[in-house]
């Protein structure tokens, strides 16, 4: 429990950093933008203050996704409207408006790299200048932070410690071995455990906790690399600074939501967890037809002692700005917290006209948009800060040459197919190409895509794509990144799921169902690497696939598949969420039986295509479809 009275906080060594801030007033923070639009940061007042009281400016898992969203859909009074919105420069703009409050943090709560071609090409350094027109206090590293192994993730923090912000760069249980590229000459020669925050007489010390796990299984940290368990460290971390006179703190979690309210119920202490990995996003956005959120901003719980702890998390992709204030009392503990959390848009506001297109509203319409929005305030048009978009512009530029350059070689054209034997050649006038939809083993690409997606994966058996995922056949000769960006245009993710070989079956079933038997997208017909089947097209759903076999991680054999075994799959969120009628995925996301990987599904098959160097199309074994049987009850060749 808390002294009382309340014990002024000990200064710890030199070498932690220190920010002195002023005495706390209320305030706020009014900036316009370039078309005269103003927004206000102004968390909801609390009751006065008796010792001190921060605020909080936070957001996490931007993933790379550095621009904005074009074509962003909100319900504004029951209306389909399109905006542009979020993107890094309105996120400065935001952090820059809340400077002026007292006694300000700001967090980055992990996961900035993988998700876009930004990462892709620029392996961290875009973020760090991104990230760097803010100045974040803290930055907890997030688990795809080790996507490219301990050395990638130094040369993003060697990226992000340029300049004259001194980010502190958080992970209390994350220790790497000493002379690994995380700690050349010690231990926390780029990783610190915790730092203090000095607030008029108080300390403040903000710890990182990065989930374990997820990142030793998912990601590529180095074997010596160690990951503690993250209540065990929290609450160690805790004891030492309690030790030590500090008794206001803040961790700084990657690890999501529902595991941050589980940890607070765990923890003595704690007063303020600011999280990120799950994408959470919290608040009320019925008002622009945002309806599914997880909880409340702020969310309250109770720690060990029975005290108030306040949760914050902000969403994803560059989306969202969380701005947290917190009260405590004279003894340490939380007295209140209140908050907001802000969706940053534009003003071209776009709605359907009769031809189905979404075209901008008229000045007027306009008008009373941004004066319903500023009344509601889940969402508010924010401009775009110079100086970030104009480090955005730097790299931009570079990325339309760069999306030029050679990424690898196919020695032959990957064919594209739907639907083995369809009537349809998608790849006509492709050399190589000429019967491709007539032949057995159907799409070349679809195939190529899935062995990507299942090396990708460090624990899948399977991977799973659908035919109607993949545009475009892929050429023979030299592939560039924007090839594979034409190959896989959309903006999916990888999710991991644990099936039995039963619900697999039901999966594949249910994938050809859809176009046979409930007259929807043929694109919905299943490809995959890691199993293979026979497939009777003209028999009735139940019957259509005989003969499934799967390869396991790691094995070279090709088993039969068990109806009671469990496999990992991997595939893309859209099948994941039940897209094209794959409603069996949908139902085990639904009850927690799956993990978002964030790994973006066109990047997966660029580094594919990277690792390989020259591609070709599978050996004939390795494709999904053995023998297949036409509608017609004919058998392809």
């Amino acid at each position: 429990m808390r002294p009382t009275p309340f014990c002024k906080c000990l200064m710890l060594a030199a070498s932690v950093m220190l920010l002195g801030l002023s005495a706390c007033t209320t305030q706020t923070v009014v900036d316009s933008s370039a078309a005269g639009a103003s927004f206000t940061v102004t968390p909801q007042a609390l009751a006065p203050a008796t010792a001190l009281e921060i605020h909080i400016a936070h957001i996490n898992d931007h993933h790379s996704h550095l621009e904005a969203d074009p074509d962003f859909e909100m319900g504004i009074d029951g209306i389909t409207t399109r905006v542009d919105a979020g993107g890094f420069a309105r996120l400065t703009t935001l952090f820059k408006a809340s400077e002026h409050l007292p006694n300000l943090l700001k967090i980055h709560a992990g996961d900035a790299m993988t998700g876009t071609l930004y990462h892709t090409l620029y392996q961290g350094e875009a973020d760090a200048a991104l990230m760097n027109t803010v100045c974040f206090d803290v930055f907890e590293i997030g688990n795809h932070e080790f996507d490219e192994g301990d050395a990638g993730l130094r040369g993003f923090l060697d990226h992000l410690r340029k300049g004259k912000c001194r980010t502190a760069v958080l992970a209390a249980n994350v220790e790497p071995a000493i002379g690994s590229a995380l700690a050349p000459s010690a231990a926390h020669d780029y990783l610190q455990p915790y730092v203090l925050k000095r607030f008029g007489e108080v300390t403040v010390a903000i710890i990182g906790i990065e989930v374990r796990d997820k990142t030793m299984h998912s990601s590529r940290p180095l074997r010596s690399t160690l990951f503690h368990d993250e209540v065990d460290t929290a609450q160690k971390t805790i004891d030492v600074l309690r030790a030590q006179g500090i008794h206001h703190i803040v961790l700084v979690t990657h690890q999501g939501y529902e595991a941050d309210k589980a940890m607070a119920a765990r923890l003595g202490e704690v007063d303020v967890i600011i999280g990120g990995d799950s994408h959470s996003l919290l608040g009320d956005f019925s008002a622009i037809g945002i309806r599914a959120t997880s909880g409340p901003y702020p969310s309250v719980v109770y720690n060990r002692d029975g005290e108030r702890v306040c949760i914050g998390q902000a969403w994803e992709y560059a989306k969202a700005f969380g701005l947290m204030q917190i009260r405590f009392d004279d003894r340490g503990a939380v007295l209140g917290c209140s908050g907001t959390v802000t969706l940053p848009i534009g003003d071209d506001f776009r709605r359907k006209v009769g031809s189905g297109d979404f075209v901008a509203v008229d000045e007027a319409t306009r008008k009373r948009i941004r004066e319903r929005l500023q009344e509601q305030g889940a969402a508010r048009v924010v401009a775009a800060d110079p100086v970030a978009e104009a480090e955005l512009a730097r790299f931009a530029g570079r990325l339309a040459e760069m999306k030029r350059q050679k990424i690898g070689i196919a020695r032959e054209s990957l064919c594209l197919v739907r639907v083995p034997g369809e009537s349809t050649n998608r790849s006509a006038g492709l050399s190589g190409c000429e019967d491709a939809n007539t032949l057995a083993r159907g799409s070349d690409i679809a195939q190529a895509v899935a062995e990507a997606y299942r090396q990708a994966s460090r624990l899948a058996d399977i991977a799973l794509q659908n035919g109607g995922g993949i545009r475009t056949a892929l050429p023979r000769g030299d592939v560039t990144y924007n090839t594979a960006y034409t190959v896989l245009p959309f903006n999916n993710v990888l999710f991991e799921l644990r099936l039995s070989g039963r619900q697999i079956v039901e999966i594949l079933e249910e994938a050809v169902g859809n176009y046979l038997d409930r007259g929807s997208s043929d694109g919905s017909h299943p490809y995959a690497a890691g199993l293979r089947w026979d497939l009777d097209l003209s028999q009735a759903r139940g019957s259509r696939f005989t003969h499934i076999e799967v390869m396991r991680k790691g094995s070279d054999t090709w088993e039969a598949l068990a109806p009671e075994q469990i496999y990992t799959v991997v595939t893309s969120d859209f099948l994941a969420l039940g897209g094209d009628g794959y409603a069996t995925l949908a139902e085990v996301h639904q009850t927690g039986q799956s993990v978002n990987t964030y790994l973006n599904y066109t990047q997966t098959f660029v580094y594919y295509l990277l690792a390989q160097g020259t591609v070709a199309r599978p050996l004939r074994a390795s494709y999904s479809h053995q023998k297949v049987v036409g509608r017609d009850g004919k058998a392809l060749p």
